[in-house]
């Protein structure tokens, strides 16, 4: 590991985010990071006092982050990933191992319909006039939370996805995305862009090695720390564990009468990997955003996504499911932001939890001055399968006008032991009457999914639950589970639309 290409996250500085730049970027961008990089280092972990009691975020440990600048050869860390790679040959997709150049397919239909999918370091040379009009078009705030601005200056790599206009597709572009195996962390930006008319489902998977210390990074620890700490005279035997880490800053750009949709399988194993994630759509007149998202791996998960409703028309939903185990931590923030009249948000996130795992869950409604006739619903539920386990939940309204409906919702409970004892008497075996009652619960949100997504998500909550690897595989379990998801698969009405019922 070559120390002018690698960096402790808690030595960052501008040299090191300059040197980014100067592979070849345009200078609009440069000018970018050293914005967004200034943010950073004057920003606390946790901006706000309300949620900082809360947070999680202590378990990130900068001085045990090692980021690199440079792209270089990753190993498969699993084989299962080679059959992943076997599978996006065929498809379109985009498969990054560490800081690898992404692996990029399109498939020769999707070639002819005009879809993009690149690296996004190709992007911005290639696809520079695009890229640079969707990022003027929709300017982040850096000072709103800290990893956001490190994502946007020091991201290393990523993928960009253009989706042209009136384009329908029928198959899912897939983003398969891994942590190397040599210890080193990955900061990630990836953009979506939804032009006026279109549809597409983008399916991205978030994986990660099991990992200890690794020799290259403990060295690179030894140096950053100035190679080992003096004691009385002697040097410090014992070397802090090596923690990986995954920045992803995402953002989406829904035209006029596009639907997006974005799901996000995160199944980082590793009991030392964090996964921090800044998510923002921006939506315009009459489009539609949905965020899906799946969260089982990492020891600290921080998720902030923001549904920006611009257009009058516009829509928004994030559907969040959660299953801890261990001593894991799931920070969850989902914001719903109308400008746009006519506008409707929707925010369900549902946490299963065991053991002394826990969840903490942020959102608000914010309705501007503009934003009449606007109809938004937030919850956060939460069943706990153990004492240890815990969940907070920290809803909130922020409305400037009249003339709208904004409502939310939080519950938290230990799971019913009433319903445990029936179903024993049925059958069942103490664990299998849990598991039915996980499936009762997180039942209305899997459905919003389709049938092949919610077979994935069913796939990795057996896995979890067994303490199997959490890898999506082509296996005799995943095709029962498919078969069987794509059989009661139904239409059903909208879960929110009578939402007001429920205050």
């Amino acid at each position: 590991m070559k120390a002018t290409a690698s960096k402790l996250l808690s030595l960052l500085d501008g040299e090191y985010v300059r040197s980014i730049s100067r592979n070849g970027e345009p200078s609009w961008l440069e000018e970018m990071r050293t914005k967004a990089f200034s943010q950073y280092i004057n920003l606390p972990s946790e901006v706000s006092p309300l949620y900082s009691k809360y947070s999680d975020v202590k378990l990130l440990k900068p001085e045990s982050i090692v980021l690199v600048n440079d792209s270089r050869a990753s190993k498969f860390p699993d084989a299962d990933l080679k059959a992943r790679l076997e599978e996006l040959e065929k498809e379109t997709g985009a498969l990054q191992i560490g800081q690898s150049p992404s692996r990029v397919f399109v498939d020769s239909k999707a070639a002819k319909q005009g879809i993009i999918v690149s690296d996004i370091r190709d992007a911005f040379v290639k696809h520079e006039d695009i890229v640079k009009k969707l990022l003027a078009a929709n300017p982040l705030n850096y000072g709103e939370d800290k990893f956001l601005a490190l994502e946007a200056s020091a991201f290393q790599s990523g993928i960009f996805v253009y989706i042209p206009r009136n384009v329908v597709l029928e198959d899912p572009i897939r983003i398969v995305s891994s942590l190397a195996d040599d210890g080193t962390s990955m900061v990630n930006r990836n953009i979506v862009a939804a032009e006026e008319g279109s549809k597409a489902t983008v399916v991205q998977e978030l994986y990660a090695p099991q990992i200890g210390a690794h020799e290259e990074g403990s060295a690179e620890l030894k140096e950053g720390n100035g190679r080992a700490n003096q004691k009385e005279g002697g040097v410090q035997e014992d070397q802090d564990q090596l923690q990986q880490a995954y920045f992803e800053l995402v953002e989406t750009h829904v035209d006029p009468n596009a639907h997006l949709e974005l799901v996000t399988l995160q199944a980082m194993g590793g009991d030392n990997t964090i996964c921090i994630s800044n998510r923002k759509a921006y939506v315009e007149n009459d489009a539609k955003m949905s965020w899906y998202i799946g969260m089982f791996g990492s020891q600290l998960s921080r998720y902030k996504t923001d549904s920006i409703m611009k257009g009058q028309g516009s829509s928004a939903e994030d559907v969040e499911i959660i299953f801890g185990v261990g001593n894991q931590s799931f920070d969850i923030t989902s914001n719903l932001v109308h400008f746009g009249r006519n506008s409707r948000g929707r925010v369900l996130v549902k946490s299963v939890l065991k053991d002394t795992s826990k969840s903490l869950f942020k959102g608000m409604i914010k309705i501007g001055k503009e934003a009449k006739a606007t109809e938004s619903y937030l919850a956060g539920h939460a069943i706990l399968l153990d004492k240890g386990a815990k969940s907070d939940s920290i809803p909130g309204l922020e409305i400037e006008t009249n003339e709208v409906k904004a409502t939310h919702s939080a519950s938290v409970a230990q799971i019913d032991e009433g319903q445990i004892f029936y179903l024993m008497t049925r059958g069942l075996t103490r664990d299998g009457a849990k598991r039915e009652i996980v499936n009762g619960f997180l039942e209305p949100l899997s459905r919003k999914m389709g049938p092949t997504i919610r077979a994935w998500v069913n796939y990795l909550i057996e896995n979890k639950w067994l303490g199997k690897p959490l890898m999506l595989r082509s296996d005799e379990a995943m095709e029962q589970i498919l078969e069987v998801e794509k059989s009661r698969y139904r239409e059903t009405q909208d879960l929110f639309e009578k939402h007001y019922k429920y205050r």
